[in-house]
């Protein structure tokens, strides 16, 4: 009797043991994901004061004009609608415009990814490398005669997303 009694005692001190355990698993990435989505105020803050060329203590348009596409950004920032940005106002732009660009960058690489797929689903055999840029896309390399660049121009131009295409290919 007494032997039972020790072995279910260790059998629930273990199991506590293993939960704590899968408990630190669980939570230990997540501290670190989250000690990861902590902004750079010290960076955010230097660009900010680079920024804001008359030292004002906020943004104007003017102020960020060269940074592209920065513009709807800035709009959707500008909480208080004086078309300025204060600090906390730059730190939600600067995470507005970053996610734009990177959704940009991925929309880009699906039309790569379509336009290469349908280039080889109809050619099957083509050496033609396909860059794409905000809905642009290049299309060059080598191919067997005009026949079939026109063939790949016209693939290219029928995928979803491309605005236009640039005819970069060489007749072998």
């Amino acid at each position: 009797m007494k032997n039972r009694y020790h072995i279910k005692k260790s059998i629930a001190v273990a199991s506590v043991a293993v939960a704590s355990l899968a408990g630190l698993a669980i939570a230990a990435p997540v501290a670190f994901a989250a000690q990861d989505a902590v902004p750079d105020v010290a960076g955010i803050n230097m660009r900010f004061q680079k920024l804001d060329t008359n030292h004002n203590g906020v943004l104007s348009r003017d102020e960020v004009r060269h940074i592209a596409d920065y513009g709807k950004a800035f709009d959707m920032a500008d909480a208080n609608h004086d078309g300025y940005l204060n600090q906390d106002e730059f730190i939600k732009a600067e995470s507005l415009h970053d996610r734009a660009q990177v959704a940009a960058y991925v929309d880009d690489s699906v039309i790569t990814a379509k336009v290469k797929g349908s280039l080889l689903k109809e050619l099957k055999s083509l050496n033609v490398s396909v860059e794409t840029y905000r809905g642009h896309v290049l299309l060059s390399g080598f191919v067997d005669d005009e026949g079939q660049a026109k063939k790949a121009l016209q693939l290219a131009s029928s995928v979803e997303g491309v605005l236009s295409v640039k005819n970069g290919m060489a007749v072998k």
